[in-house]
């Protein structure tokens, strides 16, 4: 067999040699998530691809910041119900962290009804004189004292229910269960679901609000918090109604707050 040197000494051509016995590397195209098999790295691509016109409409059906729109989007792979619901959540944790802050400034609104038959005097607070002047601040008045004025609740939350009302009701519920001859266990957990019934009917921030009924009063002021920044609360409100023998008054109980 020849040698290597005998070979670079003969009369073969230098290409010749240089093709045949060096090897060539090549560059390698990177190689995109599509295109790969991780089913992982791809779904992550395609849920960043979120349209923006999707974003909107989010954005004018939720009220939250943009950002927190996309992001809402890309968890839900672009599903915008399903991102409402996540935007939702947020919303309700936003406003428990802010629960403790005290709500000393606000505003007050009023609400009369098509021909004047039905009015609604509210009052809602928040922790600034800013935000109390602010367009969604004012909007979320008009829709409380609106959706007031359409449902008549009673009480402003659960807690302000009289302990007179809740023993009636406990005790007509139970009455009910009792009849059917379920055992005592079974109709206690029936007493607790109609109560749950109760107070969302009579109370203003369980009600399901009347312009959207998936989300109730208290998600409604949640989503505000959270966009806003502050915490906001219903303190009371009133309800006249022409001709009626009488009418609704009702006052949240005081309840200790710290600033945060």
């Amino acid at each position: 067999m020849r040698s290597i040197e005998s070979v670079a000494a003969s009369n073969v051509p230098r290409f010749f040699y240089l093709r045949h016995h060096i090897p060539v590397k090549r560059r390698q195209a990177p190689v995109s998530p599509i295109a790969s098999g991780n089913k992982e790295e791809r779904e992550m691509t395609v849920s960043e691809k979120i349209d923006a016109k999707l974003v909107k409409d989010l954005r004018d059906k939720s009220g939250a910041p943009m950002g927190d729109c996309l992001k809402a989007l890309q968890e839900s792979k672009g599903d915008i119900e399903e991102a409402f619901v996540v935007l939702r959540k947020r919303g309700m944790a936003s406003a428990q962290k802010k629960a403790a802050r005290t709500t000393n400034e606000g505003a007050i609104g009023t609400y009369i009804h098509a021909g004047g038959k039905i009015g609604v005097l509210l009052e809602v607070n928040c922790e600034s004189d800013f935000v109390a002047r602010t367009e969604d601040f004012q909007e979320l008045m008009k829709d409380i004292a609106m959706h007031i004025a359409a449902t008549d609740p009673r009480y402003v939350k659960p807690e302000d229910v009289t302990a007179a009302d809740m023993e009636r009701e406990k005790e007509i519920y139970r009455a009910q269960a009792a009849a059917t001859g379920k055992p005592a266990p079974v109709i206690e957990k029936i007493v607790d679901g109609k109560m749950a019934k109760f107070y969302e009917e009579v109370c203003l921030l369980e009600q399901p609000f009347i312009k959207d009924q998936a989300v109730s009063i208290k998600e409604l002021i949640a989503q505000k918090v959270g966009k806003l920044g502050e915490n906001i609360t219903v303190r009371r409100f009133a309800r006249f109604k022409v001709g009626a023998p009488d009418w609704t008054v009702a006052q949240t109980k005081p309840v200790e707050t710290a600033a945060e």
